[in-house]
């Protein structure tokens, strides 16, 4: 099972460059980011998790010029988002910069798509909350439009864009590697079957009850049963938790790193070093 990472890296932390080179030197597979334009001073929305809103979520690094960096100093090493609000995003501009990405690093590029949890955020991009998934999935198809070989058209409900001339293109053909992250649910596993290559649940908690409901949705939609992939993402670390992951058929998770500067976010690499088979 490949064993990846995910950090809210800001203006305060290691560095992008320091931590992709640091993971791919002990043998990490992937480096995960997350997105947040902004948050509003005046938030109402609750923070997920309970509690305050730890201060990185304001912080945040762009995570593409990041993973761009990161992509510049390593060879191997998987990148992604964890997430990329999509619907906050003009959608040609956002298939440029993934395309780009995915050219200038021979592939390594995996986007993770969510749909937010902070309304306020959401509000500022203009982002109605209640159909924010559609928005997002909307975006998601005209994108794959930009990436098909030939130019494609697309007339959506929220937006279209002409047969067009869009290079580069993802490296491997077709769109990159989409992971779709959010709870478990009717309507998330429809998107997975519909546009993307797996899930990525948070954290991996009630994974062996929402499995067999998503390769249900995965198999009714004519998707191939082999190809489902299931990345539990945010994830700390035990044996035990990772050989159930491992039982689960997952081959790949994604473990948390503190947002911290470089002396923290190595001791903590070099425990879950201990992790890497």
């Amino acid at each position: 099972m490949r064993i990846s990472t995910t950090i809210f890296l800001t203006d305060e932390t290691i560095t992008p460059v320091r931590l992709a080179r640091e993971l791919e030197e002990r043998g990490f597979a992937g480096l995960y980011l997350p997105e947040h334009t902004h948050i509003p001073a005046e938030r109402t929305t609750p923070y997920p998790a309970g509690g305050e809103l730890p201060p990185e979520y304001g912080r945040t690094l762009d995570p593409f010029v990041a993973l761009g960096q990161a992509a510049a100093v390593t060879t191997t090493l998987g990148l992604g988002t964890g997430v990329t609000l999509v619907a906050q995003h003009d959608p040609i501009a956002l298939a440029k910069q993934i395309a780009t990405l995915d050219h200038l690093s021979a592939g390594r590029f995996t986007l993770g798509v969510g749909f937010g949890w902070n309304k306020e955020e959401a509000a500022d991009h203009g982002v109605e909350w209640r159909t924010r998934r559609e928005l997002g999935r909307d975006r998601m198809h005209l994108m794959r439009a930009l990436w098909s070989d030939e130019p494609t058209a697309h007339d959506g409900d929220f937006a279209s864009v002409r047969a067009s001339y869009a290079h580069p293109k993802p490296h491997s053909g077709g769109a990159p590697r989409t992971l779709v992250g959010g709870g478990a649910g009717p309507k998330l596993f429809a998107h997975i079957a519909d546009y993307a290559d797996g899930w990525l649940p948070i954290g991996g908690r009630g994974l062996s009850e929402a499995v067999p409901v998503l390769r249900e949705t995965w198999e009714k939609a004519g998707r191939d049963p082999d190809a489902l992939q299931i990345v539990p993402y945010a994830v700390l670390p035990s044996v035990g938790k990772l050989e159930y992951y491992a039982e689960l058929g997952c081959e790949e998770v994604v473990l948390q790193l503190p947002s911290a500067g470089d002396g923290k976010v190595l001791r903590v690499l070099d425990d879950y070093a201990e992790h890497l088979g």
